[in-house]
C-alpha cells in the first residue's frame, strides 16, 4: 500500500536540517518569481496573447517545455465549485489549451478536472442539458466526485495531526461520522490523472476566502478539491489547514505540477466560497508561478486591504494553512520579498 502522507518523523528531519543549514550560515534557496502580465481586456484574444508570452517566458527562463512527453497528455485543474461568477474564466482555459496545441499536443489529450458535475455544467464546462452547447467540444472532462478518478492505492492518511498544533489533538475525533470506519475516516483517495496519467499538469484556480482554510485558491485547489472524503476536514476544522499543507507537499502531485497560472479577472475577499458579488474586485493581471504559497498570500495580502476598507475583520490569522506549507518547503509567505517580473 503506498501512503502519501509527511510523517511526523519527516517534517522533524526536515525542521533539524533547516537548523543545521541556518547554522552552517547556508545561503537560502533562490526565491521563485512570479510573472506578471496585464490584461487589457478579458476577451479571448487578449487572454491568448497574453498566456503565449507568459508561458514562453516561464520555458525561457526555467529551460523547461511544455511539449508531449512518454504519455502525451496534460491535465488543466479548474474550479467551479462557486458556482458562475466565480469560476475560472473560460478565455483563460482556452488560451492555455491553444498555446498547449502550438506546442505539439493534440485537442484530445488536453484534459479538463473539476470536482462537481452541476457546477462543472452551470459554469459551462460541460455540455448545457438545454442547447448540449459547450467551449469545450471534444476536450475530455474528469468529473472527480462521479468516484472513477480515485485509486486505493494513492490516498492521504492523516492520523496525527497535532504534529503543528497540541490544540489540534483536542479537536480530532470530532465530527467523526459513527457510520464509517476509523480507516475510511482518515483516509482521503487521489485523484490519479493528474500525476499518473499526464506529462503535466497545470493549476488554474480562482480567489476566495474561506471560513476553515482562510484562502481558498492555488493550494486548496490542488489538494483538496482533488481528493476525496475532504468533508471530514470541515467537520473538524482544525485539521483542514494541516491537510491541505501536507498533500500539497507529496512529491508525486509536485514533480508534476508544472505551474499555477492565476487571472485576477474576478475574486471574493467576504463571504467565501459561496459567489456574492458585492464583495468581488477585479483586476486586469495574471500572474504565473511556481509558488503557490506565494500566490496565495500575495492574494491574502489584498483580501485584507480590501477587508479593512469596507470594515470587515482581517482573514484569520489563526488558520495556518500557508504557514504550514511553507514549514514544509512548498513556498514562501514573505511577500514583501517577492520576485515581481512584468511580462509586457
Amino acid at each position: 500500500m503506498r501512503l502519501l502522507f509527511a510523517p511526523l518523523l519527516g517534517l522533524a528531519a526536515l525542521l533539524c536540517a533547516r537548523a543545521f543549514a541556518a547554522d552552517a550560515k547556508s545561503p537560502p534557496p533562490a526565491a521563485e518569481p512570479v510573472w506578471e502580465s496585464r490584461l487589457e481586456r478579458f476577451d479571448e484574444g487578449t487572454y491568448d496573447r497574453q498566456v503565449e508570452k507568459m508561458i514562453a517566458t516561464f520555458e525561457r527562463a526555467t529551460g523547461k517545455k511544455l511539449v508531449p512527453g512518454a504519455k502525451k497528455k496534460v491535465g488543466l485543474k479548474i474550479y467551479a465549485d462557486s458556482g458562475p461568477g466565480m469560476a475560472t474564466p473560460i478565455p483563460l482555459v482556452k488560451a492555455v489549451m491553444a498555446a498547449l496545441k502550438r506546442r505539439g499536443f493534440a485537442h484530445g489529450d488536453v484534459f479538463i478536472v473539476g470536482l462537481n458535475a452541476l457546477r462543472l455544467r452551470m459554469t459551462g464546462y460541460l455540455p448545457s442539458l438545454v442547447s448540449e452547447e459547450t467551449p469545450f467540444s471534444g476536450t475530455p472532462v474528469y468529473v472527480l466526485e462521479s468516484g472513477r478518478y480515485y485509486d486505493k492505492v494513492w490516498f492521504y492518511d492523516s492520523p496525527l495531526p497535532q504534529r503543528f498544533d497540541p490544540i489540534f489533538a483536542e479537536k480530532q475525533t470530532e465530527g467523526v461520522s459513527p457510520t464509517t470506519t476509523k480507516d475510511q475516516d482518515r483516509k482521503s483517495f487521489l485523484a490519479t490523472p493528474l500525476f499518473l496519467d499526464a506529462d503535466f499538469w497545470i493549476n488554474l484556480p480562482v480567489y476566495t476566502d474561506h471560513p476553515t482554510l482562510g484562502i481558498n485558491g492555488a493550494l486548496v485547489n490542488a489538494t483538496l478539491w482533488n481528493a476525496s472524503n475532504t468533508a471530514r476536514f470541515f467537520r473538524s476544522p482544525a485539521n483542514a489547514p494541516a491537510a491541505v499543507a501536507e498533500m500539497s507537499a507529496i512529491p508525486e502531485l509536485r514533480q508534476t505540477w508544472m505551474f499555477t497560472l492565476a487571472s485576477l479577472q474576478h475574486y471574493q475577499f467576504i463571504g467565501g466560497p459561496f459567489f456574492n458579488s458585492l464583495y468581488t474586485r477585479s483586476e486586469p493581471l495574471l500572474w504565473l508561478s511556481n509558488d503557490p504559497v506565494m500566490l496565495d498570500s500575495l492574494v491574502r495580502d489584498r483580501m485584507n486591504a480590501h477587508r479593512k476598507r469596507e470594515g470587515f475583520v482581517p482573514v484569520d490569522e489563526e488558520i495556518r494553512t500557508l504557514e504550514f506549507a511553507e514549514t514544509l518547503g512548498v513556498g514562501s509567505t514573505k511577500t514583501k520579498a517577492v520576485r515581481m517580473i512584468a511580462v509586457e
